[in-house]
Order: C-alpha cells, then structure tokens, then sequence
C-alpha cells in the first residue's frame, strides 16, 4: 500500500501510518505530516481546527474532534476492536483521506 494524492505523496510518516500501528496519529503528535493532514481534513470541510495548531502542525485536542467529526461522519470504525470511531489517524484513515484527496485533485467542483 501506499498514497497516491499530491498531498501525501513523499509524506513518509503518512506512508508509516498507513503501514504500522505504532505510526499513528495521536494528540501530541507534530510536525509538517500533521499540518497536511489538517490541509486534508480542511478541504473536505472539516475546519473547526485552531490556527495555532495548525501553524505549528500540532495535533492538538481541536485536529482530534475534526479527525473524530471526520470519522464518524465516513464511519471510520475498525469493528475487530472498535463499535465508535476515535481521534486516531491509524491505517484506515490515512488511506481514505488520501482517496478523497485524490478525487479532489482529480474531479474539478466535486464536493464531500
């Protein structure tokens, strides 16, 4: 597996968190990878996001209720362990974010 949208291509740890549990997302978590997830979540109209947070691409508790709103919203769930979503960016997350963006990227006026 890997990401395909202009966004999260080259991102490396978004393609470790798509691959492995322990490269997941979580509150506290910083960096430009953080930031461009934010841009994605942004984009597809999650934008309750404070701007420190996102000037300083920190996953702070704002980015954690867009990525829940974000996963409830698509019911983002894994069922093995999970009956609710979270504010985990984890595997299933990244990938679909990244196919969203693709569209987005691809599909000129499409709207989530």
């Amino acid at each position: 597996m890997t990401l395909f949208s202009n966004l999260f291509r080259g991102a490396k740890e978004l393609q470790a968190c798509e691959l492995n549990d322990s490269a997941h997302l979580t509150i506290g978590s910083r960096g430009l990878h953080i930031r461009l997830v934010q841009t994605a979540l942004c984009r597809l109209g999650f934008t309750n996001i404070h701007g420190r947070e996102y000037i300083d691409g920190y996953y702070g508790t704002t980015t954690a209720a867009e990525v829940l709103r974000y996963k409830t919203a698509r019911q983002i769930i894994n069922h093995a362990y999970q009956k609710t979503p979270d504010n985990i960016v984890g595997k299933m997350t990244i990938s679909r974010l990244d196919r969203e963006m693709i569209i987005l990227e691809h599909v000129p006026g499409i709207r989530f």
